[in-house]
């Protein structure tokens, strides 16, 4: 399991006093408010939180000690991240994504693939499977296709619906 989960992207800087415009990969934007810091790149350098706002669908994020455009302008392009330990806590039958790509998929004892990637498409997650040799498969994340998730030992299986095969 991963240390750290990318929760968001620095894509540009907001103004002249060190504010960033943050593409949030979080289910909600709302989560950059529970947080008193991140770790930003890929050396996870922390910065503590000052202030958190929105612009549309974007997170402005301040951070203390960015104070000039010239400080928040070294952070662009950057990933942010938070440790393990201050995720939220999960429901059952909810995972990180992080913990799923690289799960290897079964249809009863077949090795479909490996988990490569998850998207939301409408009422449901989608799971993209890496087949060797073959197109990648696409399911949709339902309790009738998604059977069992084991993230300890890595392996999902699934029951692909009839107009999949």
């Amino acid at each position: 399991m991963v240390d750290y989960f990318e929760i968001g992207h620095i894509d540009n800087t907001h103004g002249l006093k060190g504010e960033l415009k943050v593409r949030s990969y979080s289910s909600t934007n709302k989560r950059f408010e529970e947080l008193d810091s991140i770790l930003v790149g890929d050396s996870y350098e922390k910065y503590d939180i000052e202030k958190v706002r929105y612009q549309n669908d974007i997170v402005l994020l301040k951070l203390k000690n960015v104070d000039i455009i010239e400080d928040a302008e070294k952070l662009k392009g950057k990933s942010i991240y938070i440790k393990r330990e201050d995720a939220k806590s999960l429901d059952d039958g909810e995972y990180f994504i992080a913990d799923l790509i690289g799960c290897e998929v079964y249809e009863e004892d077949t090795l479909l693939g490996t988990l490569d990637d998850i998207f939301t498409a409408g009422a449901a997650d989608v799971y993209v499977v890496k087949c060797k040799g073959k197109d990648d498969l696409l399911l949709p994340a339902l309790k009738s296709v998604i059977l069992e998730t084991d993230v300890a030992n890595k392996k999902i299986r699934v029951k692909i619906p009839e107009g999949l095969k």
